[in-house]
């Protein structure tokens, strides 16, 4: 990635908020984290996307920050969210466990280090649990000292992908037994996670989940760095993948249908694997059992495209980038 002076020591937060059919609470969520109680803007701060999704009620808020700011910025979202979403009367497809179900922190270049986003990951965390008494949370990736579990690792430990699971079981890393108003929070660091999702032409959620499992990294042949669910989503089902970034290069029998988006975090070389091929194993796939994609969706970026949209918003001063975007880049 680049590294201009206005980006120097930027992060990203990828914030998961359980609510999704109220798009007015989602931005007064996004707006905390731009402008402080009175109203004032924080410096430095831009929400660049917020990505709706209906069936699974749930939106992905896109804040980035400097490393030095990001832990306010982003509880003031936090407070905001667990005060306007009840998980007591969440309804959605998508699995969740709390009002704010994820923060993640992601480097955006080589000026912040791992040991940076890991030690905001855990302020945050911590943070949480005391302004927002009744929350609680689990930590993963950098944060998560020193076994470093990955997202979905800790997600099974914590009976995430459970249909209903039993809060009484679960032992967060911070904070008290969750409940069930606020539910549990993972909060972490890692390299950049891109979230590629691609809609088969069925209905059949058993195909969904054989493809699911082709892919997915722990089956043999699967893609580097993507974990998968197939979920239903608006008549159709969604091949929905977490693109994690792997580190070192891409490897060699995967790059024929095009380039790996690489970076370095720290001095080392990390990359992920692209949409595109994820697309192609997915069509590839579905034909095999007669059936077509529909469509493959982003939510948010690649992290070079997130760095470089942080970077113009901030040099031109637009805070809420996400009604502007449709401007500006498209």
């Amino acid at each position: 990635m680049s590294s201009g002076s206005l980006g120097r020591r930027l992060v990203a937060c990828l914030l998961n908020v359980s609510e999704a059919r109220r798009k007015d609470l989602v931005e007064t969520v996004a707006k905390a984290a731009l402008y402080n109680p009175e109203g004032v803007r924080r410096e430095g701060t831009t929400v660049l996307n917020i990505f709706n999704d209906h069936d699974y009620n749930r939106s992905v808020i896109t804040i980035v920050a400097s490393i030095n700011s990001i832990r306010e910025v982003v509880l003031s979202a936090c407070e905001k969210a667990c005060g306007l979403i009840d998980m007591r009367t969440h309804m959605g497809i998508h699995p969740c466990m709390g009002a704010v179900d994820l923060i993640p922190i992601y480097p955006l270049g080589d000026e912040v280090g791992v040991e940076d986003c890991a030690k905001e990951a855990r302020a945050v965390a911590r943070g949480l649990t005391e302004r927002v008494p009744g929350t609680s949370a689990f930590l993963f990736g950098w944060a998560d000292f020193p076994l470093q579990r990955g997202l979905a690792q800790r997600r099974k430990e914590m009976g995430w992908f459970k249909k209903t699971p039993d809060l009484q079981d679960i032992r967060p890393d911070m904070g008290p037994q969750p409940q069930k108003r606020f539910g549990l929070t993972g909060v972490g660091a890692s390299p950049y996670v891109m979230n590629c999702n691609v809609t088969i032409d069925t209905q059949d959620i058993a195909m969904g989940r054989s493809i699911a499992t082709a892919i997915r990294e722990s089956t043999a042949g699967g893609l580097p760095g993507v974990q998968v669910l197939a979920l239903p989503h608006e008549g159709a089902v969604e091949i929905a993948c977490n693109v994690e970034s792997v580190k070192g290069n891409p490897p060699s029998h995967l790059t024929s249908g095009g380039p790996w988006p690489s970076f370095s975090i720290d001095g080392q070389p990390y990359c992920h694997a692209p949409a595109s091929l994820i697309t192609a194993r997915v069509a590839e796939l579905a034909a095999g059992q007669g059936v077509d994609t529909k469509g493959t969706a982003l939510v948010g970026f690649t992290p070079r495209e997130c760095r470089g949209l942080a970077e113009l918003a901030l040099s031109q001063g637009i805070a809420e980038f996400w009604k502007e975007q449709h401007r500006i880049r498209m």
